[in-house]
């Protein structure tokens, strides 16, 4: 069982431990080859695993101009984390009042005091603390005094390009969707509570699902073949989606609609998980309705043959 802190009060039994910090957003393939070195010394050094995350993420939180962002949610990143072998997590609020948090206070009274943490893992350009001004240099300058190691792996290499969240956003807003997969090494999702629209959708014949991608990073706008998970429901539903603005329909909101296949009843207020497993085209305005369904059967026939 992951014991989940939302703040850095933690138990008896989880001090000590190995501890990761970082945004982790999307826990990506370089994210996984630092949690599969921190589960070896999980084993060898008998400790428990901890992670150290913060919401919102601190890049969004200063630059309030910045509105889709994530590659996971919050929810995404707590399952994720679990699957890594975590044993708890730490999800800080992060606010005014804490970022200006000195980076040797953070180091003598939350990673020595709070934690006494054994060993943190860090990336190599990780910064802390109040104006940035903490980083892996100041946590290697008081390793003896506070009583940890810093462990700090050597970046993942794909391609000759670093595996990083930034590289799978750029990926997903280029509509690259199959290279962003293969660094996440799964199928990027978007999960959110089904909400009643316009019902355009059924009124050409094709009703959908409509999500808020609320501060979701904006993949490439267009049409998707899909994949629909509903919570506590193992079986999956195959499906089409268009990411967009809907301009057939001069919609000025963002959002996700999913029309699934061989599905009859009602998702209203149902959190569904959608999979995106292949970008089709691209979102375009069309003449008129007649015009836009005839290019959704098209669209279906390439979705249904998508694995």
């Amino acid at each position: 069982m992951v014991k989940k802190y939302n703040n850095f009060d933690i138990k008896k039994i989880h001090k000590g431990s190995i501890i990761l910090i970082g945004n982790f957003d999307g826990l990506h393939l370089g994210h996984q080859k630092l949690f599969h070195l921190a589960k070896e010394y999980k084993k060898k050094y008998k400790l428990k695993i901890g992670t150290i995350n913060f919401d919102p993420m601190p890049k969004m939180f200063f630059n309030k101009s910045i509105k889709n962002f994530r590659i996971s949610n919050n929810k995404q990143k707590i399952d994720l984390l679990k699957k890594f072998g975590v044993d708890f997590i730490i999800t800080k609020k992060f606010d005014k009042n804490f970022s200006k948090t000195k980076p040797i206070n953070f180091i003598k009274n939350i990673i020595f005091k709070k934690l006494n943490a054994r060993f943190i893992f860090v990336s190599n350009n990780f910064r802390f603390g109040n104006r940035r001004e903490g980083d892996v240099r100041l946590l290697l300058q008081n390793e003896i005094k506070f009583g940890y190691n810093v462990i700090k792996p050597k970046p993942l290499f794909i391609k000759n390009k670093i595996v990083s969240s930034s590289l799978i956003r750029e990926l997903l807003e280029k509509g690259f969707l199959s290279k962003a997969n293969k660094l996440l090494n799964r199928k990027w999702s978007i999960e959110g509570v089904v909400q009643k629209g316009r019902q355009l959708g059924k009124k050409i014949g094709f009703p959908t699902c409509n999500i808020d991608i609320n501060d979701y990073v904006l993949a490439k706008p267009g049409v998707y073949a899909v994949k629909v998970l509903r919570k506590n429901k193992f079986k999956s539903l195959k499906g089409i989606a268009n990411l967009g603005y809907r301009p057939t329909f001069n919609q000025r909101k963002i959002l996700l609609e999913v029309h699934l296949f061989n599905f009859t009843g009602n998702l209203y207020n149902k959190y569904l998980s959608v999979e995106f497993l292949k970008f089709i085209r691209n979102e375009k305005k069309f003449k008129d309705i007649k015009h836009l369904r005839a290019q959704i059967n098209i669209d279906l026939k390439i979705a249904k043959k998508t694995k």
